[in-house]
């Protein structure tokens, strides 16, 4: 196998959006106006970094059953990832995700149990890889350290804590990271802090970059070897369904990393490509290309020229799918 550009591991999810007018409530039905139905979880990452170009390949566990296989072809041949890392398991369900998007936002209902099989144990050796990239918890990733200790850039996030107790002890799996991408709220959770600048300067001690997005409020980010601070507003854009916002932002981030960007851009680049994914239902599925990427630019000429720059100067590496909208 050829080196990839990016490896990402974590929890596959089958996703079902659900658009609705208003909340659900307890003895109603309400009727959704809209669906849909895509790869979830560390999926997010990895379709959306193969929409930007790159050679990505996937480690995670897969459910042998309808939602498993369909997954697996949807990821394999629909997005071109690489799923040598990855393995199907008799007698494990795949885990399913149903999103309930309203009010500019969505509640998440998940039904999933723990894989059988760790990321340590996908990734015995170290890929070939010019990153990695994980969701990290309170379970081991022992190869984390070993990817970096071979020469890849590692990058972090997190996803919510369902027991809501944010161990703080997540975090010394920093230790073995170059950047750590959390939104504000994961942020000041793990760190006992109350807003995201101070989150931020809390987790530069643990990290050498750190980046938290924060929905509609922007980014900040935390270069903390040189110093250097960014703060950069969210692109204004009408919100459809928030689901997998963060992951695509961090593929931005990550995508824009490797091609050796500034700090603000790489920034400006990730809040671009999440904004442009909440504008319709889904997470992977809603993960821009560059054809959507170069759409938006063209109708708003006066947005900000160093994404115009960035733009025109990757769009030529859109998969052939990009060239024919997908």
């Amino acid at each position: 196998m050829s080196e990839l550009d990016v490896v990402v591991s974590g929890l596959v999810f089958h996703d079902l959006v659900l658009g609705l007018p208003s909340a659900p409530r307890p003895g109603t039905e309400v009727w959704a106006v809209d669906s849909a139905e895509s790869p979830g979880g560390i999926a997010n990452f990895a379709v959306a970094l193969a929409r930007l170009g790159l050679r990505t390949g996937l480690a995670a566990t897969f459910g042998a059953d309808d939602l498993g296989d369909r997954l697996w072809e949807r990821l394999s041949k629909g997005e071109g990832i690489d799923l040598t890392f990855s393995r199907k398991l008799e007698g494990w369900q795949t885990p399913l995700t149903v999103a309930l998007a309203y009010a500019d936002d969505r509640a998440l209902v998940t039904r999933g149990t723990p894989p059988p099989l760790s990321a340590d144990e996908l990734l015995t050796t170290p890929p070939a890889a010019r990153a990695v990239a994980a969701h990290i918890g309170p379970w081991p990733n022992e190869w984390l350290a070993k990817a970096r200790a071979a020469g890849s850039v590692v990058f972090a996030d997190v996803g919510w804590d369902p027991s809501e107790r944010w161990d703080p002890a997540v975090l010394d799996q920093l230790e073995h990271c170059d950047v750590f991408l959390p939104n504000a709220g994961e942020a000041m959770s793990y760190t006992r802090t109350s807003t995201p600048d101070e989150a931020l300067e809390r987790l530069a001690e643990k990290v050498p970059v750190v980046v938290v997005s924060d929905g509609a409020n922007g980014a900040l980010a935390l270069d903390a070897g040189s110093g250097e601070r960014v703060a950069v507003p969210a692109v204004q854009v009408s919100a459809a369904d928030t689901t997998g916002a963060g992951d695509v932002f961090a593929a931005g981030f990550i995508a824009a990393t490797l091609w050796e960007l500034p700090l603000a851009e790489r920034v400006r680049f990730a809040a671009l490509t999440a904004a442009l994914s909440v504008t319709r239902l889904g997470g992977a599925d809603a993960a821009p290309t560059w054809t959507e990427l170069t759409a938006w630019h063209l109708q708003h000429p006066e947005a900000d020229q160093s994404l115009a720059a960035l733009i025109s100067a990757h769009s030529g590496s859109a998969p052939l799918r990009d060239q024919s909208g997908r």
